[in-house]
């Protein structure tokens, strides 16, 4: 394959930033794009030269000039129209988080294995140089055992938009912690290289949109008349088979100092690190030196263009190793289920 040719399905606002994301590849074009609603199709369209427009997904994934799909929908549709395409034999990027449930999730993974097509969530915080300046670190072994983490995305008033799919539960799934959590919960465990978790116990809340407070404005959806009725603030702890942690917070809207908070946070036997700006702690002599605090990380990313879109099609096209595998946001999505149910019931839950 020489040229990756794309559809899109969704035309929201994280298809914009997608659409200029992917164009920069010199062997991928944006050739459809479909939207439930005729105007967000037009003004992506418009926006980035789209021939082929439809409100149908069906008639997307027939047509033939597509030969991979972006999915950028509400979650509830996130595991129907991967299955949908890859049986239409067009390749998948999927937004995250990857499904409802991990039931879902693995029907995806087990479609892509029989059909041969290839499928791949979207985890962009993977690929940001800080990131995988902290992952080559923690591949060359300096940090010692990495035996506790903190992963945390926290914002004071950053509600998408209210009355909108975003805040219901039968279209959502959940709130803060399907949207900006899960993307620091899978970068901690991709840097950390631990996806075996063995018991989980977290807690949800739902205290301001309900009371139509802390609206941040993101989004682009058709607002309605529907309830908010899903996490505005998450917390869990997580048991890996290692015997290390992570700490994990996600938070729509919050009483804090800052407006935001994102960063995960490592701890080793022989260094700490965080992410957001790349940052190293050490000691060198562990009795005279005084204590480091290094602010310029010294590593190389391993994948210099740090997109998920290019990493998509240079799989395609090239073979370049897929950063996101499917089985490791699998095991995402199973901590995702194993928070609902600990917040549920009071009680840890074991995987």
């Amino acid at each position: 394959m020489d040229k990756v040719r794309f559809g899109f399905i969704g035309c929201g606002k994280i298809s914009q930033y997608s659409a200029e994301a992917l164009l920069k590849h010199p062997q991928a074009s944006l050739v459809a794009a479909q939207d439930l609603s005729e105007k967000r199709v037009a003004e992506l369209g418009d926006t980035f030269a789209i021939p082929h427009r439809f409100t149908d997904s069906a008639k997307l994934l027939s047509c033939k000039e597509v030969d991979a799909v972006y999915i950028a929908v509400p979650n509830k549709f996130h595991a129907s129209l991967a299955i949908a395409a890859l049986k239409a034999g067009k390749h998948v990027i999927l937004e995250k988080p990857f499904a409802m449930n991990s039931q879902e999730a693995e029907e995806v993974i087990n479609v892509s294995k029989a059909t041969g097509q290839v499928f791949t969530l979207g985890m962009n915080q993977r690929f940001s140089p800080d990131s995988q300046k902290i992952k080559a670190i923690v591949e060359s072994g300096t940090m010692g055992e990495i035996y506790y983490a903190k992963a945390y995305w926290q914002r004071r008033e950053g509600i998408p938009s209210l009355g909108t799919w975003f805040g219901n539960k039968e279209l959502a799934g959940a709130g803060a912690i399907n949207d900006i959590g899960v993307h620091l919960l899978d970068l901690c465990m991709h840097l950390m290289d631990n996806f075996e978790p063995v018991s989980v116990f977290g807690k949800t809340y739902t205290k301001f949109g309900n009371r139509g407070l802390g609206e941040g404005g993101w989004g682009i959806s058709d607002k309605t008349d529907t309830v908010f009725d899903v996490d505005d603030l998450a917390a869990a702890m997580i048991r890996m088979k290692n015997s290390a942690t992570i700490n994990l917070e996600a938070s729509w809207a919050a009483h804090m100092a800052e407006r935001e908070r994102v960063n995960v946070e490592l701890f080793g036997t022989e260094m700490g690190a965080s992410v957001y700006p790349a940052k190293v702690y050490k000691r060198n002599d562990p009795i005279n030196a005084d204590y480091q605090i290094v602010e310029n990380v010294a590593a190389t990313p391993a994948l210099p263009h740090c997109d998920r879109f290019h990493n998509f099609v240079n799989h395609l096209v090239s073979g370049e190793p897929l950063l996101a595998a499917a089985h490791e946001i699998l095991t995402v999505q199973k901590i995702l289920d194993a928070i609902a149910e600990s917040s549920r019931t009071g009680k840890s839950v074991d995987l």
